[in-house]
């Protein structure tokens, strides 16, 4: 394993810090049954940089641990949440070259489809009440409201970075 430049590192922990402090700002929006974090945004930098992993995982870590110890959410969440932004990061950046209108689309539907899935799944089992009516709701509300964070601002996000040359710049290892 490459071991990871100063200014590599700290691209990473950047974006791990935006991640946390964008959904620790808002938690209404972060922390509801149907959620609609909006820094969900961010699950689409890896396809600019495999940086951005580690970046979005660890800051999903952060927002779920603690909104856990603040009582926003369930302490099952700093596991499965973080699972599937790890999972869906991961897809997003291998999938980073599918192009529809120069805009990477699949890569912005693994963080829907994956945490709909993963959430839907803890959120069943939490609730004990495992039918396949329930996990479909489940996962529907939660993909429902990964869709304006990643669908829209994520790629717009990415379109905004490719357009103006910032992607090249956050994501270089030169000065």
């Amino acid at each position: 394993m490459r071991k990871m430049s100063p200014r590599a590192l700290a691209t990473s922990a950047l974006i791990a810090a935006v991640y946390t402090a964008l959904s620790l700002s808002l938690p209404m929006l972060s922390f509801q049954a149907v959620q609609m974090r909006l820094s969900e945004c961010l699950t689409l930098l890896p396809v600019l940089s495999p940086l951005a992993v580690w970046g979005v995982t660890v800051g999903c870590f952060l927002t779920n641990l603690i909104g856990a110890a603040m009582g926003l959410t369930m302490p099952m969440d700093i596991l499965f949440g973080t699972l599937a932004t790890l999972i869906a990061a991961v897809l997003s950046y291998l999938s980073r070259r599918v192009r529809f209108f120069r805009l990477p689309i699949l890569s912005a539907i693994w963080p829907v489809l994956i945490n709909g899935l993963v959430i839907g799944f803890e959120l069943c089992w939490i609730s004990g009440t495992w039918d396949w009516n329930s996990f479909l709701f489940l996962s529907g509300s939660v993909a429902a409201g990964q869709i304006l964070p990643c669908l829209a601002l994520g790629l717009g996000l990415i379109w905004l970075l490719e357009q103006k040359g910032l992607a090249q710049r956050l994501f270089s290892d030169r000065r």
